[in-house]
């Protein structure tokens, strides 16, 4: 059986021209739609997400800024 090599931790946040996002954002949700796990690379790693996926929506609010992102979460393989 192949071992998986551990990933390192990252938290990397990347800016997308409109255009781009929106192109995501719809095969993104072509594959919620459909069930299918969708994938991403995202500053040079590729990204599996399963369609089991938790999907929500998060809004922040500070003194000076304010964000909403939605997310995509799922369990690691061990």
């Amino acid at each position: 059986m192949a071992t998986q090599k551990k990933k390192r931790k990252r938290d990397i946040e990347k800016n997308y021209p409109a255009k781009q996002f929106v192109k995501k954002l719809r095969w993104l949700a072509d594959c919620i739609e459909q069930g299918r796990k969708f994938q991403i690379q995202v500053a040079g790693e590729r990204i599996s997400i399963p369609a089991t996926a938790v999907i929500n929506i998060e809004h922040e609010r500070g003194d000076s800024a304010e964000e909403v992102e939605f997310q995509l979460k799922w369990l690691l393989d061990k």
